[in-house]
């Protein structure tokens, strides 16, 4: 783990300094560094959200793009056609009852062509995951304990937002999804049906995520549905009638854009502006990144009451959302983000540095660094993979594309995901990636920080705080 040291400690490139004693602070140390606003910007490629409510407790309607002139129910569609490159980022939770220990919630995505002749719809990626597998060929991923750091082999994961982003980043293709549908004029076409059982379960609850990056030859409306029924899928008609029924009730009122306090992010329901985040990290200015520059760091999906000072929010908008339901897309879950760092060893020394992702404690006013607690970390905030191209390998050649599996909890430094040393005049190019997986609490931060030094014998050893397993949320 990378630590953080006290301020009477020796000197070293993640030095925190102490924060005025109180019993409020006492617990929390500040590192003194640069957080500075993330460079790039969102894609204007549409995703429909479909994450509110997330514990779904009635069958009905849970996203729809129709148009609802002429249904019964037309405010439960948000009449807005989908065409060319989209995204579909779905989360939800199904819980039975005594009454329904057998009970199966069955997830379909449904879409119809807006215009008189077939649209072609094709599977660019996409991944699909259970929270827990009842049956043969179900893919699943239970929250299992992983330590901070693994390396990714393509099977590390824990929770189903972890498996679907991880096998994203790896364009790892899923069995249970078709590559492309013909969708015929005038017909409601099932894309998916997916199960989220519960049977044989203690506590009776399972999860399910899918993200799905599509293409279509024309435009579309599309919609989510679920119904609860037994083992088998129900049928065709079923998920006409549902699409002609009403919503399935939503959960947890936002608190309207602007207003002071209290305030609830909500969650999502509606078609964010924004799939991928592209960004070059450079000085001000110029076509490269500074060594001298470290440490500092860059928010990763920073939001409304959490831009670690930096004032920029990352959030998607939404072009079309359900009244009462979030107004941005808070987290921006689903978001791969693709950053690039040109850096250049400027000084007259050689330099090493270290990369690594953290959690420090959310925080939305500059304070002139950023805060951890002291010791282990709260609860888990980030469980999932980034990929990172550039770094240190043998003999100081820089390797290819490496996977790393990360669990960070709240106010915790982040391990080191490797090195990057360049004499002077040397130029090296960093690569990272990552999608926001759902389950994480935002905001996180890249981290660019100065390699420590050896221990002088002379001086007292640091004290590092413990590596502590994840556990289940």
């Amino acid at each position: 783990m990378i630590p953080i040291l006290l301020a009477q400690a020796a000197p070293a490139p993640l030095m925190a300094q102490a924060l005025p004693a109180s019993p409020a602070a006492a617990a929390t140390v500040l590192r003194p560094q640069q957080v500075a606003p993330l460079p790039g910007g969102l894609d204007p490629v549409l995703m429909v959200n479909d994450n509110n409510p997330e514990l779904i407790l009635e069958p009905g309607i849970l996203l729809s793009t129709f148009e609802g002139k002429g249904r019964p129910f037309p405010d439960a569609h948000l009449n807005l056609p989908l065409n060319g490159r989209f995204d579909l980022f779905s989360h939800h939770v199904y819980a039975g009852t005594p009454q329904t220990l057998e009970s199966t919630l069955w997830l379909a995505v449904v879409a119809m062509p807006r215009q008189a002749a077939p649209v072609q719809l094709r599977l660019v990626s996409g991944s699909t995951s259970l929270s827990q597998a009842t049956g043969p060929g179900q893919a699943s991923a239970p929250f299992l304990p992983l330590p901070p750091l693994l390396p990714q082999d393509g099977s590390t994961y824990a929770g189903p937002g972890d498996r679907v982003t991880t096998e994203l980043l790896s364009q790892q293709a899923s069995a249970q999804l078709p590559q492309r549908w013909t969708l015929p004029a005038g017909q409601l076409t099932p894309l998916l049906v997916l199960p989220i059982p519960v049977k044989g379960l203690s506590p009776l609850l399972n999860g399910l995520n899918l993200q799905l990056r599509l293409e279509s030859s024309g435009p579309v409306s599309l919609a989510t549905l679920a119904s609860v029924g037994g083992d088998q899928p129900p049928a065709p008609e079923v998920w006409q009638a549902l699409l002609n029924g009403p919503p399935s009730p939503k959960e947890l009122t936002a608190t309207p854009r602007g207003v002071a306090a209290p305030f609830a992010y909500s969650r999502v329901s509606g078609v964010q502006i924004g799939s991928l985040w592209r960004g070059q990290v450079t000085d001000p200015g110029k076509t490269w990144l500074s060594v001298s520059r470290a440490p500092i760091s860059w928010p990763i999906s920073s939001l409304v009451r959490g831009s670690h000072g930096t004032g920029q929010v990352q959030t998607a908008e939404l072009k079309a959302s359900y009244p009462g339901t979030a107004w941005a897309a808070h987290g921006n879950y689903g978001v791969e983000y693709d950053l690039r760092l040109p850096l250049r060893n400027d000084t007259g020394r050689p330099v090493s540095l270290q990369l690594a992702l953290e959690s420090p404690l959310k925080g939305d006013q500059p304070q002139g660094g950023l805060k951890f607690r002291q010791g282990p970390g709260g609860s888990i905030w980030f469980r999932g993979t980034v990929e990172v191209a550039g770094l240190d390998g043998p003999e100081g050649k820089p390797l290819g594309r490496e996977g790393f599996h990360l669990v960070l909890r709240s106010g915790q430094p982040g391990p080191s995901l490797g090195t990057v040393t360049l004499a002077p005049g040397g130029q090296r190019q960093l690569r990272l990636r990552l999608i926001y997986p759902a389950d994480a609490t935002p905001p996180q931060v890249l981290s660019l920080l100065p390699l420590a030094p050896p221990a002088s014998p002379a001086q007292p050893a640091v004290k590092q705080s413990p590596d502590h397993l994840a556990s289940p949320p």
